[in-house]
C-alpha cells in the first residue's frame, strides 16, 4: 500500500540528491510536459513536491517569463534544503516551503496560480490523499489555469508491460523500497467536473512508462 506523508517525509529524507539519477526515465515525460503547458505564458507556477529544485530552475532559466513567480512544497525537509540552495539565484520570486505531514492542505490564496504542476507525486499518494489534493488544487487555480501532471502508469508496449507490473508488485508487497510510488492512471483521478482534460499521453522511457496529463480549470 502507498506511505502516508510522514512515511515519504522519510524515504526521502534520506534519499535527498540521489533523486535526480531518476531522470533517465523521467525527462522525456516531463519534457512533454513543458512542451504542452504553456509555461511561457504563465505568471504565477505551484509545484507540488519540488524535490531538489531541478525543475524549478529549469523553468525559471529558460521557460518562464522573468516576472513570473513560482511558489513549491515538499514534505521533505531535506530536498526543501536542496531546493532553496538550488533556487537561490531566483530568490526574489521563487519561494520553497515544507509541507508539514498529512500533507493535504495547501499553502497559497484562492485562485493565486495558473499553473499547478506535480511530477511523479501523485503515483506516491493514497487516494483518499490525492483526491484531497485536487481539490487543493482546484482552489489554489484561477479558472481557466491548467493541472500539469506526470506519474508512472501501466505499461503500453510489452516490456514497459513487463516494468510495470513488477513494480506494481514491489509497491505492493515492499513500498518503502521504492517510496510508495506505483504504476497509475492519472486520468482515473482527474474525473471532478472542475478539470478538462486538455492532454494526455504515455511517454515510455528506457521500458518505464510515464503519463503526463494536461487538465484546464472550468
Amino acid at each position: 500500500m502507498p506511505l502516508d506523508a510522514a512515511g515519504s517525509r522519510r524515504f526521502y529524507d534520506r534519499f535527498g540528491g540521489l533523486q535526480d539519477t531518476q531522470r533517465f526515465y523521467e525527462d522525456p515525460a516531463v519534457r512533454r510536459l513543458l512542451e504542452c503547458g504553456g509555461f511561457d505564458r504563465s505568471r504565477s507556477t505551484f509545484e507540488l513536491g519540488c524535490g531538489t529544485g531541478r525543475l524549478a530552475a529549469n523553468l525559471l532559466t529558460s521557460t518562464l517569463p522573468s516576472s513570473a513567480t513560482y511558489l513549491g512544497v515538499d514534505v521533505s525537509p531535506v530536498m526543501v534544503e536542496l531546493a532553496t540552495t538550488n533556487l537561490a539565484p531566483w530568490s526574489g520570486r521563487a519561494k520553497v516551503q515544507v509541507l508539514e505531514p498529512p500533507a493535504v492542505e495547501l499553502p497559497g490564496a484562492d485562485g493565486a496560480f495558473d499553473r499547478f504542476l506535480a511530477t511523479y507525486v501523485f503515483d506516491l499518494l493514497t487516494s483518499h490523499d490525492a483526491t484531497a489534493l485536487l481539490a487543493e488544487a482546484v482552489r489554489l487555480l484561477a479558472p481557466g489555469g491548467l493541472l500539469t501532471l506526470v506519474s508512472l502508469t501501466h505499461g503500453t508496449t510489452p516490456a514497459s508491460r513487463i516494468i510495470a507490473s513488477g513494480w506494481s508488485a514491489i509497491a505492493t508487497r515492499w513500498p518503502a523500497l521504492v517510496g510508495g510510488c506505483k504504476p497509475i492512471e492519472l486520468r482515473d483521478l482527474i474525473k471532478q467536473p472542475e478539470w478538462h482534460i486538455e492532454h494526455c499521453e504515455v511517454v515510455v522511457s528506457w521500458g518505464v512508462p510515464s503519463e503526463a496529463v494536461i487538465a484546464r480549470r472550468r
